[in-house]
Protein backbone atom coordinates (compact mmCIF):
# COMPACT_ATOMS: atom_id res chain seq x y z
CA UNK A 1 0.00 0.00 0.00
CA UNK A 2 0.91 3.56 -0.89
CA UNK A 3 -1.04 6.37 0.60
CA UNK A 4 -0.08 9.88 -0.78
CA UNK A 5 -1.25 13.82 0.00
CA UNK A 6 -0.97 16.55 -2.05
CA UNK A 7 -1.08 18.55 1.55
CA UNK A 8 2.39 17.04 2.06
CA UNK A 9 3.81 16.54 -1.92
CA UNK A 10 6.32 19.08 -2.69
CA UNK A 11 6.11 21.15 -5.96
CA UNK A 12 8.56 20.41 -8.68
CA UNK A 13 9.09 21.84 -12.22
CA UNK A 14 7.63 20.16 -15.25
CA UNK A 15 9.89 18.72 -17.32
CA UNK A 16 8.01 20.88 -20.66
CA UNK A 17 8.15 24.06 -19.21
CA UNK A 18 9.82 24.69 -15.39
CA UNK A 19 7.17 27.68 -15.07
CA UNK A 20 4.45 25.05 -14.45
CA UNK A 21 5.02 23.03 -12.01
CA UNK A 22 3.35 19.14 -10.32
CA UNK A 23 2.86 17.06 -7.55
CA UNK A 24 3.45 13.63 -8.49
CA UNK A 25 1.37 11.23 -6.70
CA UNK A 26 2.71 8.15 -8.45
CA UNK A 27 6.27 8.02 -9.86
CA UNK A 28 6.61 5.84 -13.21
CA UNK A 29 7.87 1.51 -12.07
CA UNK A 30 5.54 2.02 -8.49
CA UNK A 31 2.48 0.23 -10.22
CA UNK A 32 2.61 -1.65 -13.47
CA UNK A 33 2.01 0.01 -16.61
CA UNK A 34 1.60 3.68 -14.96
CA UNK A 35 4.56 6.22 -15.80
CA UNK A 36 2.85 8.57 -13.23
CA UNK A 37 -0.44 10.49 -11.53
CA UNK A 38 0.40 13.79 -11.59
CA UNK A 39 -1.36 17.51 -10.37
CA UNK A 40 0.32 20.51 -12.21
CA UNK A 41 -0.62 23.69 -12.19
CA UNK A 42 -0.26 25.60 -15.22
CA UNK A 43 0.15 29.98 -14.21
CA UNK A 44 -1.88 32.05 -17.20
CA UNK A 45 -0.04 32.13 -20.63
CA UNK A 46 2.19 29.07 -19.89
CA UNK A 47 2.38 26.03 -22.22
CA UNK A 48 4.03 22.87 -22.15
CA UNK A 49 5.36 22.47 -25.66
CA UNK A 50 4.67 20.63 -28.44
CA UNK A 51 5.81 16.63 -27.90
CA UNK A 52 5.24 12.89 -28.72
CA UNK A 53 5.49 10.17 -26.49
CA UNK A 54 5.72 7.16 -28.46
CA UNK A 55 5.44 4.32 -26.20
CA UNK A 56 2.49 5.92 -23.82
CA UNK A 57 -1.00 7.55 -23.43
CA UNK A 58 -1.54 10.30 -21.41
CA UNK A 59 -4.76 11.73 -20.12
CA UNK A 60 -5.66 14.91 -18.63
CA UNK A 61 -8.55 16.13 -16.47
CA UNK A 62 -8.84 19.71 -16.13
CA UNK A 63 -10.37 20.62 -12.28
CA UNK A 64 -10.30 24.12 -12.67
CA UNK A 65 -9.78 27.30 -15.13
CA UNK A 66 -9.53 26.84 -19.15
CA UNK A 67 -6.60 25.02 -20.78
CA UNK A 68 -6.03 24.57 -24.57
CA UNK A 69 -4.74 20.88 -25.99
CA UNK A 70 -3.39 20.93 -29.36
CA UNK A 71 -3.49 17.32 -30.51
CA UNK A 72 -1.56 16.86 -34.38
CA UNK A 73 -2.41 20.62 -34.94
CA UNK A 74 -5.92 20.54 -33.86
CA UNK A 75 -6.64 22.80 -30.78
CA UNK A 76 -9.49 21.68 -28.48
CA UNK A 77 -10.67 24.00 -25.62
CA UNK A 78 -11.27 22.22 -22.17
CA UNK A 79 -12.77 23.79 -19.03
CA UNK A 80 -13.32 21.99 -15.80
CA UNK A 81 -14.56 18.56 -15.84
CA UNK A 82 -13.37 17.70 -19.19
CA UNK A 83 -11.22 14.78 -19.82
CA UNK A 84 -9.07 14.37 -23.19
CA UNK A 85 -6.73 11.18 -23.94
CA UNK A 86 -3.62 11.84 -26.18
CA UNK A 87 -2.61 8.31 -27.44
CA UNK A 88 0.95 7.37 -28.30
CA UNK A 89 2.51 9.21 -31.51
CA UNK A 90 0.00 12.12 -31.38
CA UNK A 91 2.12 15.32 -31.64
CA UNK A 92 0.35 17.51 -28.28
CA UNK A 93 0.93 20.87 -26.50
CA UNK A 94 -0.90 21.93 -23.66
CA UNK A 95 -1.38 25.67 -23.03
CA UNK A 96 -3.28 28.25 -20.87
CA UNK A 97 -4.05 31.45 -23.06
CA UNK A 98 -6.23 32.40 -20.19
CA UNK A 99 -5.80 34.87 -17.11
CA UNK A 100 -5.77 32.49 -14.44
CA UNK A 101 -4.00 29.77 -13.03
CA UNK A 102 -5.30 26.08 -14.60
CA UNK A 103 -5.45 23.29 -12.67
CA UNK A 104 -4.95 19.78 -13.72
CA UNK A 105 -4.38 15.96 -13.18
CA UNK A 106 -2.61 14.08 -15.58
CA UNK A 107 -1.85 10.69 -15.58
CA UNK A 108 0.44 8.46 -18.64
CA UNK A 109 0.00 4.75 -19.48
CA UNK A 110 2.94 2.65 -20.68
CA UNK A 111 2.14 0.72 -23.73
CA UNK A 112 3.33 -2.58 -23.30
CA UNK A 113 6.13 -3.90 -25.35
CA UNK A 114 5.20 -6.28 -28.22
Amino acid sequence: MKLSSLKSLPEEPNVHNPKITKQVLIRNGEVPCLTNLTRAKFPAGEIANAHTHQDMYEIFLIEEGDATVKINGKSIKLGPGDCITVEPGEEHEVSNLSDNDVIMTYLGIQVPHQ
